[in-house]
């Protein structure tokens, strides 16, 4: 079900949700935490809560949805409320914020936050410079931003790291969960050669292949090389062997290849965005390791 509120307030709005659960029952009973998707109000905006919904199936939670409009029309706060079919596992509100509203976001955002739940933000597009002192960041003890898409992706990434506070998180890094396990899994394969240098490579403008070499370059004292090519990675062992992961890049199996063994095929296509924000979800703790992969982004050698 969807309920439409134009030019409202956010007591109009408080008040249509306890309406609505004196007649659908306690909506909010179960709900683990509050998702915040800071967004502008464009074509993106349904694609963009459709993840959140799905992603809620996994995490019930109430998902507040901030959409700034124009600048420069006059201020209005249009609202929409879905619950049931419309609304996954969750309850969504979504908040259009018009004109100088728009420059309010926690104000308006603060009435609709669960009690005594934990708050999350994400933003799917344009992030804050430091999110942790954005004014909606403030409020959240898990902040997620998307560094993909973005004008200048390697460059807003490795400017993660000059921002960087504990609960920060981005889905870059998340996309590579399934690669940093493999690679994991094929390096404690025998034999136990001591890795010498490792090479990833992958399309410039995708950030979670700089993650790659970044988280690399934290776990082995080894020279590490980021080049722009096809996708793979390729680590050069003390024997003189190597182990190489490739991958078409809209594909959805990768290539295993180890010096002295055939070749394995594993599944391994881009993850959805709904599935990274899923398991961003499931931590609310500080990531260290994406943390050191941020920092091991110094110590890449760009190609």
């Amino acid at each position: 079900m969807i309920i439409d509120i134009p030019s409202t307030t956010t007591g109009q709005i408080n008040k249509k949700l306890v309406e609505l659960r004196k007649t659908g029952g306690a909506v909010t009973l179960g709900r683990v935490l509050t998702l915040v998707v800071c967004t502008r109000d464009s074509n993106n905006s349904e694609d963009i809560i459709d993840a959140a919904n799905e992603a809620s199936r996994e995490h019930p939670c109430r998902v507040i949805v901030v959409a700034r409009g124009e600048r420069e029309a006059a201020p209005r706060l249009d609202a929409q409320i879905r619950v049931g079919g419309d609304a996954g596992a969750s309850e969504v509100v979504v908040l259009r914020l018009h004109g100088e509203l728009a420059d309010h976001e926690s104000s308006v955002v603060v009435p609709f936050l669960l009690p005594d739940t934990p708050v999350v933000v994400w933003w799917p597009e344009i992030a804050p410079a430091v999110p942790a002192q954005d004014p909606v960041g403030k409020l959240a003890i898990r902040r997620i931003t998307d560094a993909t898409g973005r004008d200048d992706p390697a460059a807003e990434i490795k400017g993660r790291l000059t921002s960087y506070t504990s609960g920060d998180t981005d889905l870059a890094w998340s996309r590579i969960t399934y690669w940093r396990a493999l690679l994991t899994s094929a390096v404690e394969q025998p034999p136990h050669s001591p890795i010498t240098s490792a090479v990833v490579s992958g399309l410039v403008d995708e950030p979670a292949v700089d993650l790659i070499a970044g988280w690399l370059a934290s776990r082995v004292d080894v020279p590490v090389s980021r080049k722009a090519g096809p996708l793979f990675v390729e680590l050069t062992f003390a024997d003189g062997g190597s182990l190489t992961i490739s991958r078409p890049q809209t594909g959805t199996t990768a290539t295993l290849s180890r010096t002295g063994k055939p070749d394995a095929l594993v599944a391994l296509g881009r993850r959805e965005t709904r599935d990274c924000l899923a398991e961003e979800l499931r931590r609310l703790d500080a990531d260290e390791v994406y943390e050191a992969a941020l920092s091991g982004l110094t110590k890449v050698t760009y190609e």
